[in-house]
């Protein structure tokens, strides 16, 4: 027999909505929450530990909760108005899983090529910005992302939803500036850092070799320590009026160059 809850008001209710609400009980817990079909196939792809599945049988059938119980998933019925307490989205396909986190400490970093590439994102705060990054990191086939400096949770349900879910699939690592900085030295990467100031074109660059494209906030930019660091310093060169561009869009630009002369090399 599958479990049910139908009232809101139950104990393990109330623990998942703090788990969508609060990321200060997703620290304490190491859990929380996904949403949708596409979502929770990834975080299966990606290496999570799914805990719970609980659905709601009018948008996701008994017979396909059953069915993810071969992963040793423990799976629940919920009533309507558990589902919409429990739901961030207006459409997530009846499905709301309960996840165990993943560390993401940088040393545990697994860089499978033997010439990576790396994006590295410094103090990113919007859970939108976040999930775009992720997305263009994907979308390049890169080797890892390091957020360095971070402002949000990355199990923010805006950074998953944004992402699409890729927030399981990409290799992500979270650090401090010092601790990427050295990580990368480490390692013998080339760091282009996007900074305005005394920077050169971007398209001008060789990024054949290990290489750590680094951006900033549309705010502020990247802090000193980048600049120091920086094996070069590079721009975008603005055509219009403003002279910065959405975050995600500009490492988009400079991640495929640097995908591009990678396949024509």
């Amino acid at each position: 027999m599958i479990k049910a809850i139908t009232s809101t008001q139950n104990p393990l209710i109330k623990q998942l909505v703090l788990l969508k609400d609060k990321s200060r009980e997703r620290r304490k817990t190491g859990q929380f929450l996904i949403e949708g079909k596409r979502e929770l196939s990834l975080a299966i792809k990606g290496g999570y530990n799914i805990e719970t599945l609980l659905f709601y049988p009018d948008f996701f059938s008994e017979s396909e909760a059953k069915a993810m119980s071969r992963y040793g998933i423990e799976i629940i019925e919920i009533s309507l108005d558990v589902f919409q307490k429990l739901a961030h989205r207006e459409t997530t396909e009846g499905i709301i899983a309960l996840v165990n986190s993943k560390s993401h400490q940088l040393e545990e970093l697994q860089l499978k090529s033997k010439n990576p590439l790396i994006l590295v994102a410094e103090a990113p705060e919007k859970p939108g910005n976040i999930g775009a990054l992720l997305r263009t990191a994907d979308a390049a086939n890169v080797d890892a992302v390091i957020i360095a400096n971070p402002k949000s949770d990355l199990y923010n349900p805006n950074i998953i939803r944004s992402s699409v879910g890729c927030v399981f699939t990409t290799e992500i690592a979270l650090a401090s500036t010092n601790e990427a900085i050295e990580f990368l030295k480490k390692y013998n990467f080339n760091i282009f850092a996007a900074i305005l100031q005394d920077s050169q074109p971007y398209h001008k660059q060789d990024y054949t070799l290990p290489t750590a494209i680094v951006v900033g906030t549309e705010a502020t930019g990247l802090t000193q320590e980048w600049r120091d660091a920086s094996t070069q310093k590079i721009n975008i060169p603005m055509q219009g009026i403003i002279d910065s561009m959405n975050v995600s869009v500009a490492a988009g630009i400079l991640i495929f160059e640097a995908k591009r002369q990678r396949d024509f090399k």
